[in-house]
């Protein structure tokens, strides 16, 4: 294990000298959402003036970044006498993301390159009939990128090299959490992913976009390959097989209804409606049935499979999978599941070593708790009532 802790201020220039002394650390990453980690460090007085508000985490493994963003909590200390098990002075906990995390912090306005108290009544941004991502692409730079009003500029971020990647949709949004917005135009177009990465060599954040790869032929996991310490494996019945959307009720002539439905899960295990409240007056641009797809993705047979990995040096995550991609695993009944790979776990300690747990799954095969997920359609739904 080779892992070095570095910190940067929020121009990413590093201070000090790397965080020696940590005893835990606690970290993971998820497809198309932030990071979130944790590390337990000494409190000495020069590891406290390094974890300031605005600095930067960098968390380094065998030499490459694997994960880098903000110090959301840079410090969480307490000590009393006789109460702390750590010898003066103590111990901190840091809790950080990746910089995923500064873009989660906006949300799409209808007019972006206008003031905020020059948007509109009513009114969305609507990009139609575009490629999945350069749709994602112009949200993030328009606002919060270099495109964007000065003051919601975050600061060293840059678009990355154009992938190439994804397939034609629709997206009309208003005041919806950004990352939410370029979530919902991923999983329609392509089921392509988005990262933020921090480049060395231009001392610059660049977002971009990428298309997971297949690598159910090569990243394969099994006991009998020994890179597997234990497995937990779930598959639930779908939550929507047919999304019945409805647009602008107050569309001109009529509202307009679309179904879209999912016949292959519907046959396999039942038919489940759900009503889909949509801004769009029709489905000309396909948008009606883009709100519908996104609800079968999210909704349809959720697999989840909870995976402890062992990295060999045949096979590492990071190095040979990453988030996003599509893996194989060999359940102890001979069944073999593939699917996307939507977080990978490392907890790592000096005495310890590292242990690497991968979620793997559908959309829902998820850790975030259910408040999390109503909470984003909660938003959703008021963008929607705010631009009718």
């Amino acid at each position: 294990m080779a892992i070095q802790l570095l910190v940067t201020n929020r121009n990413l220039q590093i201070q000090g000298d790397p965080i020696d002394g940590w005893t835990s650390l606690d970290c993971t990453k998820r497809f198309n959402e932030p990071a979130s980690g944790s590390v337990e460090l000494p409190a000495r007085p020069e590891i406290m003036s390094l974890l300031q508000p605005g600095n930067r985490l960098l968390v380094v493994r065998d030499g490459a970044i694997w994960c880098a963003g903000p110090m959301e909590i840079p410090q969480d200390w307490a000590w009393s006498i006789g109460a702390s098990s750590e010898p003066d002075p103590g111990q901190v906990t840091v809790n950080f993301s990746d910089d995923l995390a500064y873009i989660a912090g906006y949300v799409t306005w209808p007019l972006p390159a206008n003031a905020w108290t020059a948007q509109p009544t009513a009114s969305q941004r609507q990009i139609f009939t575009t490629n999945s991502e350069t749709i994602i692409r112009t949200l993030v730079n328009e606002n919060c990128g270099p495109g964007a009003l000065a003051a919601r500029q975050i600061p060293s971020l840059v678009l990355d090299a154009v992938a190439g990647v994804g397939t034609t949709t629709s997206v009309s949004t208003r005041f919806e959490a950004l990352l939410d917005c370029c979530r919902r135009v991923a999983i329609d177009g392509g089921k392509i992913g988005f990262r933020t990465r921090q480049d060395t060599a231009t001392n610059q954040i660049k977002f971009g976009c990428y298309a997971p790869a297949d690598k159910t032929k090569t990243a394969r996991f099994s006991t009998g390959l020994g890179n597997l310490r234990s497995i937990a494996y779930k598959q639930s019945a779908p939550t929507v097989t047919h999304a019945l959307v409805a647009g602008n009720e107050s569309a001109s002539p009529s509202q307009a209804f679309v179904e879209v439905a999912n016949a292959t899960a519907a046959s396999t295990w039942y038919r489940v409606e759900k009503y889909v409240d949509a801004s769009p007056d029709n489905d000309t641009n396909g948008e009606l049935t883009s709100a519908g797809n996104v609800e079968l993705a999210e909704g349809s047979s959720p697999v989840e499979l909870a995976t402890v990995t062992v990295d060999t040096d045949d096979l590492k995550a990071g190095r040979d999978f990453d988030l996003g991609d599509k893996v194989t695993i060999e359940l102890p009944t001979g069944l073999e599941v593939a699917d996307v790979v939507r977080s990978i776990h490392l907890q790592a300690s000096p005495r310890g070593g590292e242990y690497v747990t991968s979620l793997v799954g559908s959309p829902e095969a998820t850790s975030d708790p259910q408040m999390v997920r109503l909470i984003r359609e909660l938003g959703r739904r008021l963008g929607r009532l705010e631009a009718k």
